[in-house]
């Protein structure tokens, strides 16, 4: 604390930042828990023959947030593994990614350092249709990779070393980046896959399209099952609310330890005034007695009676024998805090 009781500067800063923080969880919070709630409340609707009819009699044609299952099934062309045979899919993502060593000048290390330095990712049109009955009702999916959780299968993966003389080596070595290759990765949504939609489910003309919500609901394409997918949230949930606790009980104590801080300083002054209050009473007192003649050598403890003790071994004249009577045990002297072995009687003559 700085003088006045207020806290100092580095005190006031670990306050504000410790409460942006909580803050800033809090919110993260807020908003995972109303994701959390609305995917709870998310109408389950079985992709079957009834389908139909249930959006003709929703309001507009519409369920403004659906759940589906369903399997991938393509609805024209599909997408074949440029690396593996036989594999169909309906998304398709090809990724380059560098892998390098960069030396860190603070901790004299060197870390691990991933870049993407190129991904291009193919999609095609494809429906969603009943596992037990390919050939019933159909979901077309619409803007697939606005999906919050799209799941897609690692087909292939391979790292590519690089190849270093002596010369790249001291080269690195000055410049502080180290290259270790490059990792070449193949993903993809193949058909057939068994896929729960939660969106917007919508009767256009002829067409049943799943969609992302307008209500600003998360978009899901999630290989788990709805119960699975709920329960991941849920645990998000969890994970940030636990985190916004642990952080708003620092703050928490923070705050307490200043005001507690403020409060003895308050405390200590308005000790002091009340001991300059006393003494100011004391001198009074003694300007009045004896005709309002001032009291010679007057006792250091109570100003009232005249110095008759001589403390040994500091030798110190500074108290009457009662208020030295009166002194707690140990006995210390009132001027230098040195412990009294003996006492002897002053005798002004």
């Amino acid at each position: 604390m700085e003088s006045g009781g207020r806290p100092s500067a580095a005190q006031a800063v670990l306050l504000a930042a410790s409460t942006a923080i909580t803050a800033l969880l809090y919110s993260v919070y807020r908003q995972k828990a109303r994701v959390a709630h609305g995917l709870e409340g998310a109408r389950k609707i079985r992709l079957d023959g009834d389908l139909r009819a249930v959006l003709l009699e929703a309001p507009g044609r519409c369920v403004p947030y659906a759940v589906i299952e369903g399997v991938v099934r393509s609805v024209k062309e599909t997408l074949s593994s440029q690396f593996v045979e036989n594999c169909k899919g309906v998304v398709q993502r090809l990724t380059l990614q560098e892998h390098k060593m960069v030396w860190n000048r603070t901790t004299h290390l060197w870390n691990d350092y991933e870049k993407i330095i190129h991904q291009r990712t193919n999609t095609t049109p494809f429906d969603l249709v009943a596992a037990e009955d390919g050939a019933g009702v159909t979901v077309r999916v619409m803007k697939p990779l606005d999906a919050a959780e799209l799941s897609l299968e690692t087909v292939y993966e391979k790292f590519h070393p690089s190849v270093q003389s002596f010369t790249d080596v001291i080269g690195h070595y000055i410049s502080g980046e180290r290259p270790k290759g490059i990792q070449e990765t193949e993903q993809m949504l193949k058909v057939g896959t068994a896929l729960t939609g939660v969106g917007e489910l919508v009767l256009d003309n002829a067409t049943i399209k799943l969609q992302p919500p307008k209500q600003g609901m998360p978009y899901y394409l999630s290989t788990l099952d709805f119960e699975s997918l709920l329960q991941k949230q849920e645990s998000s949930v969890r994970f940030w609310k636990i985190l916004t606790v642990v952080f708003g009980f620092a703050t928490c104590a923070i705050l307490f330890f200043l005001l507690r801080k403020q409060y003895r300083h308050h405390q200590e002054r308005q000790h002091l005034r009340q001991m300059q209050e006393e003494f100011r009473q004391a001198q009074e007192r003694l300007m009045n007695a004896e005709g309002g003649e001032t009291l010679k050598n007057p006792c250091v403890v109570c100003l009232s009676s005249t110095k008759s003790c001589i403390f040994l071994e500091c030798g110190h004249v500074c108290s009457c024998h009662e208020c030295y009577q009166a002194l707690p045990e140990p006995k210390k002297c009132p001027i230098c805090r040195q412990g009294i072995t003996r006492v002897v009687p002053l005798y002004n003559s």
